[in-house]
């Protein structure tokens, strides 16, 4: 289980005053990056992150310093 960051601080950062994010969006949201950066992993043959660092939690490292935020379509 992820505990840092925390879930209601990454629902923050994800979503803005106009458009307030769910936990179900902060799920989706993260499970897409996630994927994105295993793809991305095994395209480049990596088969490990530096550090043991899981993919999801990277994903969520990224929306709590504010590298992603959330469109809606």
């Amino acid at each position: 289980m992820i505990n840092e960051p925390v879930v209601d601080r990454l629902v923050e950062k994800l979503g803005t005053p106009e458009n307030p994010a769910s936990r179900y969006a902060l799920c989706v949201v993260v499970a897409k990056r996630a994927r994105q950066i295993i793809d991305q992993e095994q395209s480049q043959g990596i088969h490990e992150l530096p550090g043991g660092v899981k993919e999801i939690a990277l994903a969520c490292q990224e929306i709590a310093s504010g590298k992603m935020t959330m469109t809606k379509d």
